[in-house]
Order: C-alpha cells, then sequence, then structure tokens
C-alpha cells in the first residue's frame, strides 16, 4: 500500500505527498479527497475555463490580512465586517467597498437613482443645496406622496421640509413668522377671533 500515517499518493500527480497537502472528505475511508489540492484545484480551472467562466487567481497574503475582491487592496482583520457564516468569519468585501455598495444600493432602491444620476442632480445645483445655497447638497429630497425626486439638499433643509411635513401652507406661516409678520387670529368682538387669511 503506497499510503503512510505521514503521508498519501495523489491519483492524479502520483507523488507521494504529507497528508495536510489533501482536502477533506468524510466519504472516504481515510476521511481525504484521492488527489492533492493542487491537482484538485487545477481540475477545478480546467472544467470552469471549459465551461467559459473565469477563476480568480490564488494571491497569497500575510498572517491577519485579507484581500479584497472588489478594491483588490490587502487589508488587516480589522478592516473588514464579521460574517459567522463564511469559512474565515469575514466578509467577502472590505468596510469601505460595503459601504460604497450599501449607499448605491440604498439611492436605487429608494429612488431608482443610479450614483451618477445624483452626481449629475449635485453638478446641475453646483454642489449647493437649492433651498439655503451655502451647505453642500448630500441627501437625495423626494415628494413622500407620488416617491418623485425633487433635488438634493442639504441634511438641515432635508429636515427642515420633512419636519413641516411637506405641506406649503405650514412653510408660508414660517415665512411669514420670519418675516415678522406673525400668523396670530385676530380679536373682534368678545369671543370672536378672525384667522389672517
Amino acid at each position: 500500500m503506497s499510503d503512510s500515517l505521514d503521508g498519501k499518493k495523489c491519483s492524479t500527480c502520483q507523488r507521494c505527498l504529507p497528508l495536510t497537502a489533501f482536502a477533506a472528505n468524510r466519504s472516504r475511508n481515510d476521511g481525504l479527497q484521492t488527489s492533492c489540492r493542487e491537482c484538485a484545484a487545477e481540475y477545478y480551472r480546467q472544467r470552469q475555463e471549459a465551461r467559459g467562466k473565469s477563476v480568480r487567481e490564488k494571491v497569497e497574503v500575510p498572517a491577519g490580512h485579507k484581500i479584497c475582491r472588489r478594491c483588490g487592496v490587502v487589508k488587516p482583520h480589522s478592516e473588514w465586517d464579521r460574517n459567522v457564516t463564511a469559512p474565515d468569519g469575514l466578509s467577502s468585501r472590505c468596510k469601505v467597498c460595503r459601504a460604497v455598495e450599501g449607499r448605491a444600493s440604498h439611492l436605487k432602491r429608494s429612488y431608482g437613482l443610479t450614483l451618477a444620476q445624483r452626481d449629475e442632480m449635485v453638478a446641475s445645483q453646483a454642489g449647493v443645496c437649492t433651498i439655503c445655497l451655502k451647505a453642500p447638497a448630500v441627501h437625495v429630497d423626494h415628494c413622500h406622496e407620488t416617491g418623485r425626486v425633487r433635488g438634493v439638499l442639504c441634511f438641515n433643509c432635508n429636515a427642515a421640509i420633512g419636519q413641516l411635513g411637506d405641506d406649503p401652507d405650514s412653510l408660508r406661516r414660517a415665512i411669514a413668522y420670519l418675516e415678522g409678520n406673525a400668523w396670530k387670529p385676530t380679536l373682534v368682538a368678545p369671543g370672536v377671533y378672525q384667522l389672517p387669511s
């Protein structure tokens, strides 16, 4: 028998290799695959290429690091979110790439916009909020009844419109209040008040 306690013969390349060179296979008597990891990887690559699919090349990274397949940068484990279902316990993309994809996904789901379309709207506004004309435009504003996107505002202006319930009459009263025209009922007779028009 060619297998020993400290090694095993690969059925593909016929080399005698240490047991660590073989992947686990619980259906086999010895609990290991018949081909070594190197031969199994080559077989997988050939099958995928025959199907017209590409296979990523293995990249060596230092211990405690991982390569992000999205941006291609090797980063320490602290730059990754946890994922208990993954073999290494880390997400498949780094925190930065996940955040960018999350923003793009939110824009598409919520407003039907791509990042390019949002950036085009911001550029058409010269990069500033269309209400205050001071702060950078970063929040997409939309009508809560129709869902139609109206523009891109700063946080404060977008929140103010939302707090006033998207109601033009409330906004007009707020303007009158700020200009000193207080919105108060006028006493016409005892117990009778006239509301301003």
